[in-house]
This record gives C-alpha cells, sequence and structure tokens, in this order.
C-alpha cells in the first residue's frame, strides 16, 4: 500500500539519472552475488557483535541499538548526504522515510513470520524516545522556515543522537 501511495504522489517528474545497462548474465551474477554478500555480511554482523559485546561487557542490547544499526544505516547516510550535496533533498527524506517504513513492516513482519518474535518491555524506553524525536522533528519541519529542517534543528538532532547512546551505554 505505501509503495502504491508513493507511486500516486510521485507523479511524472524526471530524474537526471546515470544508469548503466548490463547484460542478463551479468545482472543475474551480480544479483546472486549480492544476495550472498548480505548473507555472509549479516551472519558475521551478528557473531561478531555478540563478541564485541561480550569482549567489552555490554549488554547485547546496546550493541544492536548502536553497533549494529549504525553499521546497517551507513548506506543510508551515505546515499542521504550525497543526495542533498546533488540537490536532490526529497530523495534523502524519501530514503531516510521509505527505509524507516520497510524497516518496521517487511523486516520486523518477515523475521516474525519466519520466527514469532518476543517483545522486551525493557525496550520501551527505546520506544518512547523515537516517538519523542518522531514528534520533535515534525514540529521542526512545521516551525520557523516551514518544510525546511535548518542546520541548528540538525545539529540539536545529531546532539540527541549522541546523548541517546550515552543513555544507552550507562543504563544497564
Amino acid at each position: 500500500l505505501f509503495l502504491f501511495y508513493v507511486t500516486k504522489i510521485s507523479g511524472s517528474g524526471d530524474l537526471e539519472v546515470d544508469i548503466r545497462i548490463f547484460n542478463n548474465f551479468k545482472t543475474i551474477v551480480f544479483i546472486i552475488l549480492g544476495i550472498i554478500g548480505l548473507f555472509v555480511g549479516g551472519r558475521l554482523v551478528v557473531i561478531y557483535a555478540v563478541k564485541f559485546a561480550s569482549i567489552l561487557n555490554l549488554s547485547d542490547k546496546f550493541i544492536a541499538l548502536t553497533v549494529v544499526a549504525l553499521g546497517t544505516s551507513l548506506p543510508e547516510l551515505v546515499t542521504s548526504v550525497i543526495a542533498v550535496k546533488k540537490k536532490h533533498s526529497d530523495l534523502a527524506i524519501g530514503n531516510v522515510v521509505g527505509s524507516n517504513i520497510l524497516n518496521l513492516l517487511l523486516v520486523l513482519g518477515t523475521t516474525s513470520l519466519i520466527k514469532p518474535i518476543t517483545y522486551n518491555p525493557a525496550l520501551n524506553p527505546d520506544f518512547y524516545f523515537l516517538i519523542f524525536i518522531t514528534l520533535i522533528l515534525f514540529i521542526s519541519m512545521y516551525t520557523f522556515k516551514k518544510h525546511k529542517l535548518d542546520r541548528i534543528e540538525a545539529g540539536f538532532f545529531v546532539i540527541l543522537y549522541i546523548a541517546y547512546t550515552v543513555f544507552l551505554l550507562y543504563r544497564k
């Protein structure tokens, strides 16, 4: 439904994109290598995140909410920075919103279909923080310079992330 909605509101605005077209064989090989790379990389992230947590005497929850989350979000960060530098801020915003929707619905839903996930109420503060910063984002997007996230507001979000990470480090 979300993809249908996005397709309907996107219009027919053409983007200047440099696309290389490969033959079918090369495309299939790249797809297979990508899937294998994602599987191996995902497995290594989980294995070494747990080892990292035990070596540093940190909780799995801390590692998941920081190291693993950062590792999986770095490609999105790079994509958004490149989009903004090329003056395609809609792509940067769409990347963040789309990624969050995909993670919450498709990733969590698919994972739960494979094996039901037990919710740990210890994560409540993290969900409350997520709701809080989402509200702050909406407020900041509709105040001062309407529909614009200024550098001061953006700096505030970076500071909130650092504060959240410190909170996670000291929380048991």
